[in-house]
């Protein structure tokens, strides 16, 4: 195969743009479904802690399926993944839009939640693969744009599609947007790299979907359970065991689903971490907003939903931009910026919840949405920079699945608080909800609080140590 040269061409953007379609649907999908979930438990008779499953568990698929784009990146051609993913996503959203009950509902998400993993980690690899170096930030910021936009659309359009023609509609008004992501992909997407016959690491895949299943598990069923139970406590220490055997089993085979000598690299495991705190509080504050405007406040669905569009208008102007700022100045600053005010709408939610108004709701919430445009793409850039360029593609796996498994449990995690409270008084939905949220608004209050540490972390080894990327190849040679 003759050596790529990277220009930023047709083929490239409408191959950024099919994949993004894919992202950017799921995502549509997720935050529009939040504001569904009061007229989803009425329609189908459940509560609370089963609902946001429509969530979480589109969420755990895409941290079962990304793991594996390394792999599948290295084994299969790109066309062959997208054309996987975008029949899947589609199998995924006629199922669900035609469900007749709440279990077909969930097994259609479930399924876009395997295209989505197939299609969100593509989309980054081609930015790495094939973007020109000098405008990496920029073409990551845009990819990250894609995405970043389906939160401003999902609550507003669920919100307004609910109100006029119900829920359904939500999954069939996106078919026309999935054709024409089939139509690009097919005419752009390209194969740059050689492909590598190699067998599919079964063990190490098993033992991640059990730590992932056990970990998810254990925070959905605290809520009835408790969290000190012997049945939580049981799930969290097999997922601490899986997850252990699976890091020691990668280490020590030539050729692993993920090489996990990623996580030596100081900086690059701190931007992760950081960014899985930002993904924990953004799906966090995507499930109680709606929720607690329409069950607290009265709102209605449509109402609910636009709270949260102002911010992720502007959050999703920001974010190229602020990768521009990272080529240019370097990514310290618009990173912190983002941290700052992430972790100042997180302390006002916390301070203010029992006040909170909607007009209170949408103000700080543009905050959020300003930090996360600012710290999300940027984090991601500044971590995989730090590594060789053939391990790109499994630190790519890795921040795809800890930040959709960061969604999942925070959504887990809030959700299980809002239920305990609710279930605590049982007659009164209107102050259980008042008194939950507050309790979850005050633990992303302290996500925040770590997010901020991470990342000046990840900046204190990148100073320690000088040319950060040097020291992370170094440590790869020197295995």
């Amino acid at each position: 195969m003759k050596p790529f040269e990277r220009t930023l061409d047709t083929k490239l953007i409408l191959s950024i743009v099919a994949t993004g379609i894919m992202s950017f649907s799921g995502v549509v999908v997720e935050t529009a479904m939040n504001v569904t979930f009061p007229a989803l438990m009425e329609e189908f008779s459940v509560t609370t802690a089963t609902v946001q499953w429509i969530t979480t568990g589109y969420l755990l698929m895409l941290a079962l399926v990304i793991p594996a784009s390394s792999y599948l990146k290295r084994r299969f051609a790109m066309k062959a993944l997208f054309l996987t993913a975008a029949l899947l996503f589609l199998l995924g959203t006629v199922l669900a839009a035609a469900a007749p009950s709440f279990s077909w509902l969930l097994g259609g998400r479930l399924i876009q939640g395997v295209g989505t993993g197939l299609a969100l980690p593509l989309m980054f690899n081609i930015v790495l693969e094939q973007a020109p170096l000098d405008k990496m930030g920029l073409m990551i910021g845009v990819a990250s744009l894609i995405t970043a936009v389906a939160p401003a659309v999902g609550p507003f359009a669920g919100g307004a599609i609910v109100e006029a023609f119900g829920w359904r509609m939500i999954f069939v008004v996106l078919l026309p947007l999935l054709f024409l992501s089939l139509v690009f992909g097919v005419t752009s997407i390209r194969q740059v790299s050689e492909l590598v016959r190699m067998s599919f690491p079964w063990l190490e895949y098993l033992l991640l979907v059990c730590a992932f299943a056990c970990f998810i598990f254990a925070l959905t069923g605290a809520s009835s359970a408790g969290w000190f139970s012997a049945h939580t406590l049981g799930l969290l220490a097999a997922a601490a065991v899986c997850a252990a055997a699976f890091y020691f089993h990668c280490k020590g085979t030539q050729a692993p689903l993920i090489r996990v000598q990623v996580f030596r690299c100081a900086p690059f495991t701190l931007s992760m971490l950081a960014i899985v705190c930002v993904q924990m509080i953004c799906l966090g504050i995507g499930f109680l907003i709606p929720n607690y405007a329409q069950l607290v406040l009265h709102q209605n669905a449509f109402a609910a939903g636009c709270l949260l569009l102002p911010g992720c208008i502007v959050g999703a102007a920001v974010s190229p931009f602020s990768g521009r700022l990272l080529d240019r100045f370097g990514a310290k600053r618009p990173i912190l910026i983002g941290n700052l005010a992430i972790l100042f709408a997180a302390v006002c939610f916390g301070a203010f919840t029992l006040q909170l108004s909607a007009a209170m709701f949408l103000v700080i919430y543009l905050f959020f949405a300003f930090g996360q445009g600012c710290s999300m793409g940027n984090s991601m850039t500044n971590g995989l920079r730090q590594l060789s360029a053939e391990l790109n593609a499994d630190g790519n796996a890795v921040i795809n699945t800890t930040q959709q498994l960061g969604g999942a449990v925070g959504t887990s995690i809030v959700s299980s608080i809002v239920a305990a409270a609710q279930a605590q008084l049982p007659g009164d939905v209107v102050t259980g909800t008042m008194l939950g949220s507050h309790a979850a608004f005050m633990m992303l209050a302290a996500l925040a609080v770590m997010m901020l540490c991470c990342s000046l972390g990840a900046f204190y080894h990148t100073g320690k140590r000088g040319t950060v990327r040097s020291f992370c190849v170094q440590e790869k040679g020197s295995r």
